[in-house]
């Protein structure tokens, strides 16, 4: 599936409730079941028309056919992003960083739920910005969102038409390249991560593209005791993130 900027639908409680309050302004109308007799909905369903923001009656077969079968708990919302951006913008973007950047680059991650997940770690991990391939990757779908519990509404996230063009203008910024893979010879725990940084991660199964892994100026390895051999890419994207979180608080 292709990544976009322009998936504009949110759906469930949590997802517009994380909106609302984080990023109310990109809320532009609010779809609710009239057969809905949920508190949780009547009480959010007020919240937002106190904002100003449209709200709609329509029946519950109808928010069934905008969400294609998904789970939606009788309201969804129409929003519009304001934190994803394109190529061009990442010079004004990488200006904008206050202090040393922190910055993940996803190669390709399918699973919209994984996804969500690191965006989620991200932002609680203080990432400054998230990179993604326009193509081969999940996307930000309504499911990659509701993983992110608010992260993809907040955070800056570049889609990028050439990762490879991308991760070298970020090199010539001076931020350094760090890939992650279970044939890396360093430890992560070892490497110095307190630097201007960009976390590469690749996709389930196959991990960073050759072209990826070659552009990186080092690659790690998360330390395994076990006999399992990897870990989930949101997992690992979570340990990576808060070792070098943990060490930035410390230098």
């Amino acid at each position: 599936m292709n990544a976009s900027a322009h998936d504009s639908l949110l759906i469930g409680i949590h997802s517009i409730n994380s909106a609302l309050s984080r990023a109310p302004k990109q809320l532009k109308a609010v779809m609710v079941a009239a057969e809905c007799s949920n508190p949780r909905v009547k009480k959010l369903e007020e919240s937002i028309r106190d904002q100003g923001i449209r709200v709609v009656t329509e029946s519950r077969a109808v928010l069934d056919r905008r969400c294609d079968g998904q789970r939606h708990q009788d309201i969804i919302a129409e929003f519009e992003p304001g934190n994803t951006f394109v190529e061009k913008d990442l010079p004004r973007l990488l200006d904008s960083i206050e202090g040393i950047p922190l910055i993940l680059v996803l190669d390709g991650v399918q699973d919209p739920h994984n996804l969500g997940a690191c965006l989620r770690t991200a932002e609680a991990a203080g990432v400054n910005l998230v990179i993604l391939p326009k193509d081969r990757s999940a996307g930000l779908t309504p499911v990659a969102r509701r993983a992110a519990s608010g992260a993809a509404e907040v955070l800056p996230i570049l889609f990028a038409t050439n990762l490879a063009r991308v991760m070298r203008a970020l090199k010539q910024w001076g931020v350094w390249l760090a890939g992650t893979t279970d044939r890396a010879g360093q430890d992560l725990y070892a490497a110095d991560l307190n630097g201007p940084l960009a976390l590469v991660m690749g996709s389930e199964g196959q991990g960073m593209r050759r072209l990826t892994a070659e552009l990186c100026d080092f690659q790690l390895r998360i330390p395994m005791q076990g006999s399992v051999s990897s870990l989930n890419v949101s997992v690992a994207t979570a340990v990576c993130l808060f070792e070098a979180m943990r060490q930035r608080a410390v230098s």
